[in-house]
């Protein structure tokens, strides 16, 4: 299947995945599962950062329009769209990675993605919850929010990737 039609069906599911089930799942401690960036960090790393953020802001608006959360996720999602070259850039270097073409955890390797998707989704989450609390008193549940849901997210998009993406062709 062609790579954009490809693109364009991750972006649909992912969209109403996140916000007609995952934003409705209720797990106690603070827990809100965040598996939509995941599809901004499985875009092609050759794609323009002016493009990556207009895709951020496309989805997160979508689901803040069907999840009525005024802003939070477009947000949250242009910061991990912004910040997902820098945190690339800075690990190329140092793991000969610069050439990659699709991000997941088969083209990086396990620690690699560990790594990258983690520090993004970290950033991804803080940002989420800070403007969804909006309350610096709040800092040690904003944190509490922040982590748990990092874990669980992160689970599930190792998850998704192991289901859903297919492993490269060996050669």
């Amino acid at each position: 299947m062609n790579k954009f039609v490809t693109h364009i069906i991750r972006f649909v599911v992912f969209v109403l995945v996140q916000a007609l089930i995952l934003n409705h799942l209720e797990f106690g401690w603070g827990i809100l599962i965040m598996v939509y960036p995941l599809f901004i960090f499985l875009l092609p790393n050759d794609l323009k950062i002016t493009f990556s953020l207009i895709i951020a802001f496309a989805m997160g608006f979508a689901i803040d329009l069907l999840s009525d959360t005024f802003g939070i996720h477009a947000s949250a999602l242009v910061v991990f769209a912004y910040l997902k070259p820098l945190v690339f850039a800075r690990f190329a270097k140092q793991d000969n990675y610069e050439n990659l073409k699709e991000a997941n955890i088969y083209t990086m390797g396990t620690s690699w993605f560990i790594y990258t998707f983690g520090i993004l989704l970290f950033f991804h989450h803080l940002w989420f919850f800070l403007f969804e609390i909006a309350n610096f008193g709040e800092i040690i549940y904003i944190f509490q929010k922040t982590v748990l849901s990092l874990i669980v997210s992160f689970l599930f998009s190792v998850g998704l990737q192991i289901i859903f993406v297919p492993k490269p062709k060996e050669r």
